[in-house]
């Protein structure tokens, strides 16, 4: 009998504790201050924000003036991540953030996307392209105020390149070096990370 009475005790505060917690959505210009630390500040005033609305849907915040698109942090993911990266990379991008909204995981985005550049429905940029990530841990980030302490990784796509068609290393010779990932793949990309 004692048991039945603690029964709803033990039931509730387990009911509570199982529902999931919607992610803290930042105000419109807090993401849009955060977005714009990827991007140089000679491209900041005119660059094109994308962040969430109070749905956790991602919508353009503010459109664009120059070639750079921004995308704000996103509120579900642990950490703080923004990036900017050069338009001509939207329609590979735009590709990834349909795939993964479709549930795909990372290889499947890879390898779709590899099939259609290669069969000419996804275009990649004929030239290098930049984007550019600033990011952060969880506790170096105030969703509230935006203030966020981080660092800046830069990701130039030379698509199909290669070791031998640039001649760059296939993992950093120093800390912070460049070095090409993905090489001889639609997503070919020379990697300069910061040491920190």
């Amino acid at each position: 009998m004692k048991l039945l009475r603690l029964l709803p005790l033990l039931v509730v505060p387990a009911l509570f504790a199982a529902e999931p917690v919607a992610p803290v959505i930042p105000s419109r210009e807090v993401q849009i201050k955060t977005a714009l630390l990827a991007a140089a500040p000679q491209w900041r005033d005119g660059a094109m924000v994308y962040g969430y609305d109070e749905k956790g849907e991602l919508v353009v915040l503010r459109p664009g003036t120059n070639p750079l698109i921004c995308l704000a942090d996103d509120p579900a993911a642990k950490g703080f991540s923004a990036a900017c990266y050069h338009k001509d990379l939207e329609p590979f991008m735009a590709r990834g953030r349909a795939l993964r909204k479709e549930g795909k995981n990372a290889k499947q985005v890879f390898d779709l996307r590899e099939a259609e550049v290669k069969a000419g429905k996804l275009p990649m940029p004929t030239g290098p392209s930049t984007l550019a990530v600033y990011y952060a841990s969880e506790e170096n980030y105030d969703r509230v105020t935006g203030e966020v302490k981080g660092a800046l990784r830069y990701v130039i796509y030379i698509p199909f390149a290669t070791s031998e068609s640039t001649g760059l290393p296939l993992k950093p010779e120093i800390p912070g070096g460049p070095w090409i990932m993905d090489p001889g793949t639609h997503r070919a990309h020379i990697m300069l990370t910061p040491t920190m």
